[in-house]
């Protein structure tokens, strides 16, 4: 049993970090700090991505919450 109970640890520990990266990401595209080459869209379609991200982001944890 503790073999299982430390995988379920280590489940949810990569599964935070991936929510918080995502997080990080979508925020610094919305904000400005990270940004696409003008030829791929510039600030705008970043920020449209960034909103995509945080949004798509959020509802995956709420369904993860709702689900357990």
């Amino acid at each position: 049993m503790p073999a299982k109970k430390s995988s379920s640890v280590l489940s949810f520990v990569a599964w935070l970090t991936g929510v918080l990266v995502s997080l990080a990401v979508g925020f610094g595209m919305i904000g400005g700090t990270l940004a696409l080459p003008t030829w791929l869209g510039g600030s705008t379609v970043a920020m449209i991505a960034g909103w995509i991200v945080v949004l798509t982001t959020a509802i995956g944890v709420i369904l993860a919450i709702l689900q357990k």
